[in-house]
C-alpha cells in the first residue's frame, strides 16, 4: 500500500495535487462534474481588492503543446469571492483551500489578504507577486528581490497563516528572489507562473492577443519549471510548490524529485477538466511501478 500523503507549510494533504490559480474557478463549477475532495487542495481564481473585468478579447491563443493567456485576473473583488464564492464552495470542499491573491500596489496585497485570511475556510495565502507595481513604474514585484521582499514583509504582518510566494519565471536570478522571499517570512515558494510569449496572425498580420503578449503554459514549459523548482529548492529551506507543464503521474513524481513539497495543475485543467483527478487516481500504480511507497519520501531526491 502506498502512502501519497504529504505535509505542506504545517498542513497535511492526502496527496500534493493541487489545481493551480486560474483554471479551477472558485471550484464548484468543477463539482458539478466529480467529488473535488479528492484533491489534495486547490488554488482558487487569482483574487484582488476590486472587481477586474480583465483584458480585452481575445484572450487565449492556441500554441504547439501549451497556451497562451491574457485574461487579466478577471475576478469580482475580495469582498464578494468571501460574501459570494467561498459559501458557495463550502457547500462542495470541505477540506482547506489556497488562496491566489493579487494586488498592483502593497496596500493592494495587504487589504486583501487579511481578508482572505480571516476566512475559516483558507488554509494557505498564494502571493502572486507577477503582477506590475502600479507605483513603481509598471515593473514586475517579483522581477526584483528587494520588492519581493516588501510585499512579503507586509502581507506577513496581517495573518499567522501560511504564505506561499508564487514566482514569475521571467527573471535571470529567480533563486536569489526565493531567497529573498523566505529572509522576508514567506513559509513556502510556488513556481513557475506562466512564460511571457506571442503569436502572430498570418492573415491579420497582427498580434492575435488583444494585449499582444500573454502567458506561455503546458507541456513545454515542464523542462524550464522542474529547473526553476530544483534550483530553489537548494536556495531555501522552505517547502516549495512545483508547476508548469504538469499533465501526468508521472510528471508528479518528476517535480517532487526536483524539490517540489507539492505540485499544481494549470493547463491540463482547461483542456480536460478530469485531468487532476485522473494525476491522482494513476499516482499509486505509478508509484508502485517506480518502486516509492512513500511520496513524502521522494522530495528533493534528484539533488
Amino acid at each position: 500500500m502506498v502512502d501519497t500523503k504529504v505535509t505542506l507549510c504545517g498542513i497535511t494533504l492526502d496527496n500534493p495535487v493541487i489545481p493551480a490559480s486560474g483554471t479551477f474557478g472558485y471550484g464548484y463549477e468543477f463539482a458539478e462534474l466529480y467529488d473535488i475532495n479528492c484533491l489534495g487542495t486547490f488554488s482558487f481564481k487569482g483574487t484582488t481588492r476590486e472587481p477586474r473585468f480583465g483584458n480585452e478579447t481575445p484572450r487565449i491563443a492556441e500554441c504547439p503543446s501549451g497556451m497562451l493567456n491574457s485574461v487579466g485576473l478577471q475576478n469580482p473583488g475580495v469582498e464578494k469571492v468571501i460574501s459570494e464564492e467561498l459559501p458557495k464552495l463550502a457547500k462542495v470542499f470541505n477540506k482547506p483551500v489556497m488562496a491566489n491573491v493579487s494586488g498592483f500596489s502593497i496596500d493592494d496585497y495587504v487589504y486583501t489578504t487579511e481578508l482572505l485570511a480571516a476566512q475559516d475556510q483558507v488554509g494557505w495565502l498564494e502571493i502572486n507577486i507577477s503582477c506590475p507595481n502600479v507605483h513603481g513604474g509598471g515593473m514586475s514585484f517579483g522581477t526584483d528581490p528587494c520588492m519581493a521582499a516588501d510585499v512579503v514583509k507586509a502581507v506577513r504582518m496581517t495573518t499567522d497563516k501560511p504564505l506561499i510566494i508564487k514566482l514569475s519565471p521571467n527573471v535571470t536570478d529567480i533563486a536569489g528572489i526565493a531567497k529573498a522571499c523566505e529572509e522576508a517570512g514567506a513559509d513556502g515558494i510556488s513556481l513557475i507562473n506562466t512564460l511571457m510569449g506571442m503569436r502572430i496572425s498570418l492573415r491579420s498580420r497582427k498580434p492575435i492577443l488583444a494585449n499582444t503578449t500573454g502567458g506561455y503554459s503546458g507541456p513545454a514549459v515542464l523542462p524550464v519549471s522542474l529547473r526553476m523548482v530544483y534550483q530553489v529548492y537548494d536556495a531555501v529551506s522552505i517547502p516549495v510548490v512545483g508547476m508548469g507543464g504538469i499533465s501526468t503521474a508521472e510528471d508528479v513524481l518528476e517535480m517532487m524529485m526536483a524539490g517540489a513539497t507539492a505540485v499544481e495543475v494549470g493547463a491540463a485543467n482547461l483542456t480536460e477538466p478530469f485531468a487532476s483527478k485522473k494525476i491522482i487516481e494513476d499516482l499509486p500504480r505509478v508509484m508502485e511501478k517506480y518502486g516509492i511507497t512513500s511520496l513524502a519520501d521522494i522530495v528533493g531526491q534528484a539533488h
